[in-house]
């Protein structure tokens, strides 16, 4: 007989997190009681899954498969999800099968705002913000981007042969969004980042943080489009502004937030844009269209809005979300989707976001 804590050295870092984390979990008692059957055989709880998908985020494990064969060598992941060393460990399917499950109880949304909850209590949280956007690369390969109306593929030759990765040639091709769709993902779009770049099947990941610390509030997955970023900008800060009662006094942003109906969509909301502009504002008085001079004097109230100091620092605080965008690409793996549909890389975005906050936490306000 040996105590599994012992074996964990006492200042190691997923201490503290497993502190919060347990704590966060047990307020959310009553949502994961809704999310329990009460026929049928026994399962997973939900809370450990959350747990496991925060492993997967922390340690960079590239597989659902992968890190249950972790949980079943590894003492630390054991420790982490409150396992004995002499219980089974659970199946990769374990995750397929409660996806759907929690999503419809909303528990990763519902742990991610916890964790947003911690530091708002905490004080933690600025009341400067900054949006972004980055796209995300779909686990489709081009070759599954085919027309619309084309029919399905063959059985294969007489012999019952079809290659599993045909040879496609689509130089002179035109493809587009309108005409043609992934076959393994049909959410996802053929997006380019920008001019020159290369075009590749993609969706959009979004992200509104506070300038003190760096720390992510809200999270979004849209499909990948030319208004997504600004669609869901708007939409996080109504989120966050009813979840947690926080209406930023400034919003920072890129070059690619720069339109006058955004402008005003801010300043109706009482928050103060700081929004680099691609060009300079037209002159109202010589434009014919009515519909367009609000827009128009929206720019140039943001055109005049750039000589302060407030537009400066709130530029160069933008770059903490960079920082968290970073890390959920590089340590969380979500530089390219490992699932398909877009609710699912949501999830995987909450849990990553939670993790990333989960991290910062820890050196900002210990456990």
């Amino acid at each position: 007989m040996f105590s599994v804590d012992d074996r964990i050295r006492p200042d190691h870092p997923l201490r503290d997190v497993k502190r919060r984390v347990d704590r966060l979990l047990a307020g959310m008692s009553p949502a994961f009681a809704k999310a329990y059957s009460a026929t049928g055989r026994p399962s997973v709880p939900p809370e450990r899954l959350l747990k496991a998908l925060l492993l997967m985020a922390l340690y960079s494990v590239r597989s659902e498969r992968q890190l249950c064969e972790r949980i079943d060598t590894d003492l630390l992941f054991r420790w982490f999800l409150d396992l004995q060393p002499s219980d089974d460990a659970f199946d990769a399917t374990t995750f397929t099968h409660n996806r759907a499950r929690l999503d419809t109880h909303g528990l990763t949304k519902a742990f991610f705002a916890a964790v947003v909850g911690e530091a708002v209590a905490a004080g933690l949280c600025s009341d400067h913000f900054t949006v972004d956007g980055t796209l995300i690369e779909s686990w489709a390969a081009l070759k599954s981007f085919r027309p619309v109306d084309q029919a399905e593929p063959g059985p294969g030759d007489g012999n019952a042969f079809q290659p599993r990765n045909p040879d496609v040639d689509f130089r002179g091709q035109a493809r587009t969004n309108d005409t043609h769709r992934s076959r393994t993902d049909p959410e996802a779009k053929l997006y380019r980042k920008g001019p020159g770049k290369e075009a590749k099947l993609s969706h959009m990941g979004h992200a509104l943080g506070e300038n003190r610390h760096g720390l992510i509030l809200a999270v979004a997955a849209t499909a990948a489009t030319g208004t997504a970023e600004r669609e869901a900008a708007l939409a996080m800060l109504d989120a966050v502004h009813a979840e947690q009662g926080l209406r930023p006094s400034t919003l920072g942003t890129d070059k690619g937030y720069d339109d006058g109906q955004f402008l005003l969509d801010l300043e109706g909301r009482r928050v103060e844009p700081h929004v680099p502009l691609v060009k300079g504002p037209q002159d109202p008085a010589g434009v014919r269209h009515l519909q367009r001079r609000p827009g128009i004097e929206a720019r140039q109230r943001m055109k005049a809005r750039q000589e302060t100091e407030g537009y400066g620092l709130s530029q160069r605080c933008r770059k903490k979300i960079e920082e968290g965008f970073g890390w959920l690409k590089s340590v969380a793996g979500l530089g390219r989707s490992r699932v398909v549909g877009r609710w699912k890389l949501r999830q995987l975005l909450e849990v990553g976001a939670a993790a990333y906050n989960l991290v910062r936490l820890r050196s900002l306000k210990p456990a």
